[in-house]
């Protein structure tokens, strides 16, 4: 079905920015900054004024400190606007993932680990996407390792682990014939 656009007037937006860093002491940082703003004046619970049109309402930051290997060293939240006061103290619910490692099943660790009232909805959404933005960061180093024809390990383990290297399309046939199933 062809749902062709009407005319439409923006509510809410949610910026989501997400950066990597090389920090001088070897270690890295991802951090991830969750920025909710409404278009039209918005009244809060608990409060007696409107939150004016564009105002943040969330301004929440998470920060990740990880080595090469991609284990957590450190996690902080910096929790700038909230709904209410009480929020802040989600900044202190982190300590669960240290000594985590991003890679598979970071995601369903982190909704064990922090899930209803021991942290912030908030602060665990933007943990996946920090996660992926720290495999994009340290990718030049997987790369090359990657491109290490002894590395067949890692060949194999990259084989049907997403849609562009599939074992019958063509980055697989090309870079890995010999782990090719083209028909």
């Amino acid at each position: 079905m062809n749902h062709v656009r009407s005319d439409r007037e923006e509510l809410h937006h949610r910026r989501i920015d997400l950066r990597f860093y090389r920090r001088a002491d070897g270690l890295y940082e991802v951090e991830g900054q969750l920025t909710d703003t409404k278009q039209h004046a918005f009244r809060r619970q608990l409060t007696h004024e409107d939150t004016p049109a564009g105002e943040a309402l969330h301004d929440i930051t998470v920060t990740l400190v990880i080595d090469g290997d991609m284990q957590v060293l450190d996690a902080s939240a910096r929790m700038r606007t909230t709904p209410f006061a009480v929020c802040t103290g989600a900044e202190q619910t982190l300590a669960p993932l240290k000594g985590l490692r991003l890679g598979a099943g970071w995601n369903r660790k982190v909704r064990e680990l922090l899930k209803g009232a021991a942290s912030c909805t908030h602060i665990a959404e933007l943990l996946g996407p920090m996660a992926t933005t720290a495999f994009q960061g340290l990718a030049p180093e997987r790369l090359a390792a990657l491109n290490d024809p002894a590395n067949e390990a890692l060949h194999r383990a990259r084989v049907n682990s997403c849609f562009a290297y599939a074992e019958q399309r063509e980055v697989v046939a090309q870079l890995w014939p010999h782990l090719s199933r083209r028909d």
